[in-house]
């Protein structure tokens, strides 16, 4: 609901989000995160930071306490060690673990995320991408904004390529990026390790798994080579 469509409709549950009833009834039902949510930080402590969305929902004090501390624990910090400090003295990762804390303590049941490893380091990155596979095992719907593929192909079930505001390709990962020519023709490359297989098949190797990563490509290509 925070853009309108110039055409067409956008529904959630079937409800047109023209409907305002509806769009209120979507913003307690989806959470977005931007692609730098630490810049939504604004509150004098953790706490009240991750409490915010909460209070704003007229839910009462214990429900809101509840809800900062589940969510707090959710994204890995410690509420008794950074609850009440400043989330301007957080480190950037915990910054924004804090900032996606905020947006869970709504306990939205789609949790939308733009380029969510955006900005980090390796072992931030992967953190982040642990937590979004946690989050969907436990019964979040998680929808990625990425452009990248390797990310996609990690952890999404079903890959969306758009250009220019049209539907290019919807499938499983494995069947999107199984067109390279598409992908390239749009700017776009598939994953390192797909891509590398894709190679190494049209150089002769026998790689008979539809869609690959590392593990699985390194287990593969050993197999072949030690037979």
């Amino acid at each position: 609901g925070l853009i309108h469509p110039t055409s067409g409709r956008v529904l959630i549950d079937g409800q047109d989000m023209a409907d305002k009833k509806v769009a209120a009834f979507a913003r307690n039902q989806v959470g977005i995160v931007f692609q730098y949510p630490e810049s939504q930080l604004f509150a004098s402590s953790v706490n009240d930071d991750v409490a915010f969305g909460p209070r704003n929902m007229g839910l009462d004090s214990d429900e809101v306490d509840r809800r900062v501390a589940e969510a707090l624990k959710i994204v890995g910090l410690d509420r008794a060690t950074v609850g009440e400090m400043s989330p301007f003295d957080l480190s950037g990762g915990q910054q924004r673990r804090a900032a996606i804390a905020g947006v869970l303590a709504m306990e939205p049941k789609v949790l939308v995320l733009d380029e969510p490893a955006a900005g980090l380091d390796p072992r931030g990155r992967e953190e982040m991408l642990d937590l979004i596979r946690m989050l969907h095992k436990t019964g979040t719907t998680c929808v990625l904004v990425s452009h990248s593929m390797a990310d996609l192909a990690r952890l999404c079930d079903r890959v969306l390529l758009m250009n220019k505001g049209s539907i290019v390709l919807l499938g499983s990962p494995a069947e999107v990026f199984s067109n390279p020519a598409v992908l390239h023709e749009i700017g776009l490359d598939m994953p390192p390790a797909q891509k590398m297989a894709f190679e190494l098949r049209e150089a002769g190797f026998e790689l008979n798994r539809a869609l690959y990563d590392d593990e699985s490509l390194a287990e593969d290509l050993a197999a072949i080579l030690n037979s």
